[in-house]
């Protein structure tokens, strides 16, 4: 779509029923910050406990629309609406039964782009969703570009909440909610082994814990060694000085599983056999690779060994 014909920003608002979508619309848009010149519309697709008073929005320039039948949600409504109320931007809470992805593959009206796509998450039953509807979760959260955890309480394990997010999608923002709708700086000085080792020792239960929390914090790995227990995974370019000793993570079911890893620089790579388990100590560096289509963490290899297989070949990210 070529930049003047993106006129209408689109927002998505997804999450599960009493996520806090609502709550946190009804917020947003009282906001300074949210207020535009022209016209919002707020399409909702779902009822639940919390309802939208229309008339109060209006005083926000808030237009509101009800279109809670699946059946109903087509690009031919979306056209109709936007011939009714001439928006100029769009806030859309989803339903997300109704599949993000499928939303993600709509056409939309002439004019109308996807700016930006928000989970809720009510951090007290986020573990039973993880446990009954990953699958779902993971749909909604793939390229959002925010999920926020609301109602987040102290005795909740909040960094393995968001390293469940990152594997997923990792450059998602992720933000977290007290009961007062205050935002809480979390440090994930949390991690289960020693980062002030001379060498940093990641057992095989940790190695989803390690990959996630290196991505998001290089600064505190960065000149450190590591030592760690992964599969090999060989470049397709012939006598390549790199390979990837890494995992098989789960992120939504068992039969949806995918290899996680960094590029380890190693002189003898070629020589490797693909798919043996190694163990490999190295120096952590933070550089641009071709592989990344950018810069990202990097191994230089001290030391990799032959090893067997760990008892547990899927990595978890608690």
């Amino acid at each position: 779509m070529a930049e003047n014909d993106m006129r209408v920003p689109v927002y998505l608002i997804t999450g599960f029923l009493e996520s806090g979508k609502t709550s946190f619309l009804d917020y947003t848009v009282r906001q300074d910050y949210f207020q535009i010149d022209e016209p919002t519309l707020l399409i909702n697709t779902e009822e639940g406990e919390e309802e939208y008073d229309p008339k109060a929005m209006l005083k926000y320039g808030v237009l509101y629309a009800d279109v809670t039948e699946q059946e109903e949600f087509t690009e031919k409504k979306l056209a109709e609406l936007d011939r009714k109320y001439h928006p100029g931007r769009v806030v859309i809470e989803y339903n997300p039964l109704w599949s993000v992805k499928a939303f993600e593959d709509m056409k939309l009206p002439k004019g109308w782009w996807l700016m930006q796509e928000i989970v809720t998450v009510d951090a007290s039953t986020f573990q039973i969703y993880q446990n009954n509807m990953k699958s779902l979760f993971v749909e909604m959260s793939r390229n959002a570009d925010m999920v926020l955890f609301n109602r987040c309480t102290d005795d909740l394990p909040l960094a393995n909440f968001r390293r469940s997010i990152k594997v997923v999608n990792p450059g998602c923002e992720i933000m977290f909610e007290d009961m007062d709708r205050e935002v809480i700086d979390i440090f994930e000085d949390s991690v289960p082994y020693d980062l002030n080792a001379p060498v940093i020792d990641v057992e095989d239960m940790d190695y989803g814990i390690f990959y996630v929390d290196l991505r998001d914090n290089p600064k505190r790995y960065l000149g450190k060694k590591a030592h760690f227990r992964g599969r090999i995974l060989k470049s397709k370019q012939e006598n390549a000085p790199y390979f990837v000793p890494g995992r098989m993570a789960m992120t939504c079911c068992a039969e949806d599983t995918q290899f996680i890893g960094y590029v380890c620089e190693y002189k003898d790579s070629p020589s490797l056999p693909m798919g043996e388990w190694v163990e490999v100590t190295a120096e952590i560096q933070w550089k641009y690779m071709k592989v990344y289509k950018g810069k990202g963490p990097v191994f230089r290899a001290l030391s990799v060994k032959p090893t067997t297989a760990p008892e547990q070949d899927l990595v978890y990210f608690s």
